[in-house]
C-alpha cells in the first residue's frame, strides 16, 4: 500500500559525523519509522531519550523533514573537503516499505550529494526501489538482513519489506553493476530464534561487503549462557565465508570477546 507523511517538519541542520565505527558522515531527514522494529529499536529509545517522540505510536507514524533539500545546499559546499561518505540513515530508513515521499525525498538526497563526487552509502529495511538503477556507481546499496523466516520478520520487524523482496531488489542491482552490502545486524541468538546462519549468508553471496554485529538492549540475551561462544563462533564463520567468497567484512565491535 502506497502512502506518505502525514505530518512535516522543519530542522535547522542536516549533515552530521556520526559516531558509529563504519560510518561517516549521514542525514536523516525523517523522524521516526514505520518499520517499528521491536528489537527494541536503539534509535526510537533515543528519540524517546531526548523528548522528539513520546510513544512508540508515535515513532511508526513518521514525519518528513521540508526543508532537507534547502539545508543541503547550504551545508555540502561547506562540508564537501571532509566528507568521505554519507549514510543514510542512521535514525530512520531511506526506502520505508511503503511511503512514497520517503522514496522521492531519499533519491532527491542521494543526487544532490553525488552531485559534489560525495558517495552514499544506503541502508533499509525496505525493497531497493528500480530508479536506484539510474543513480551513480560510487554508491553502497545495502540491506539489513538478520533472518530468513518470516514469522520472526513479522514479531520483530513488522511494518518492513519481506526478506526475499529484500534480497532480490538487492541482487538487481549487483547484477547491474553496484557495489552492495549487507548488514546482519542484529543477530539473535538461538532462544530468540533457532536458524543455520550459512543459509543466510549463502543468499547474500553475490554481496561486496557485510557487516555482521550481535543483538544488545534485550534481557532475552542476556540470559542465553553461551552468549559469548555464540557470537564468537558466528563471528568466525563469517569472516571465514566472506575469505572464501573474497567478500568485505566488518565485524561490530563488541561482538568478538
Amino acid at each position: 500500500m502506497k502512502r506518505n507523511c502525514k505530518n512535516k517538519i522543519v530542522r535547522k541542520s542536516m549533515l552530521y559525523k556520526t559516531g558509529v565505527e563504519y560510518g561517516d558522515y549521514t542525514a536523516n531527514y525523517v523522524l521516526g519509522c514505520s518499520h517499528g522494529c521491536k528489537y527494541p529499536c536503539y534509535a526510537f529509545a533515543l528519540a524517546k531519550r531526548f523528548g522528539t517522540v513520546k510513544t512508540y505510536e508515535d515513532w511508526i507514524q513518521p514525519a518528513i523533514v521540508s526543508n532537507t533539500i534547502e539545508l543541503l545546499n547550504k551545508e555540502l559546499p561547506k562540508l564537501k573537503d571532509k566528507i568521505e561518505n554519507v549514510q543514510l540513515c542512521f535514525t530512520t530508513d531511506p526506502f520505508m516499505n511503503g511511503y512514497e515521499d520517503v522514496k522521492e525525498l531519499s533519491l532527491k538526497v542521494i543526487k544532490k550529494i553525488n552531485e559534489y563526487n560525495i558517495p552514499c552509502h544506503i541502508l533499509t529495511k525496505g525493497k531497493l526501489p528500480e530508479e536506484l538503477l539510474k543513480t551513480s556507481k560510487i554508491n553502497w546499496y545495502g540491506i539489513t538482513l538478520v533472518s530468513l523466516d518470516e514469522e520472526f520478520r513479522k514479531n520483530y520487524e513488522p511494518g518492513t519489506c519481506e526478506y526475499m523482496e529484500r534480497i532480490e531488489a538487492l541482487k538487481k542491482l549487483h547484477d547491474k553493476g553496484f557495489k552492495t552490502w549487507v548488514s546482519i545486524e542484529p543477530y539473535p541468538t538461538p532462544n530468540i530464534i533457532n536458524q543455520n546462519l550459512k543459509e543466510i549468508l549463502n543468499k547474500i553471496d553475490f554481496v561486496d561487503k557485510i557487516i555482521f554485529g550481535r543483538w544488545h538492549y534485550n534481557k532475552k540475551i542476556s540470559e542465553y549462557k553461551e552468549l559469548k561462544k555464540f557470537y564468537n563462533r558466528c563471528a568466525d564463520y563469517v569472516e571465514n565465508f566472506c575469505q572464501e567468497k573474497n567478500i568485505q567484512v566488518h565485524i561490530k565491535n563488541k561482538t568478538k570477546s
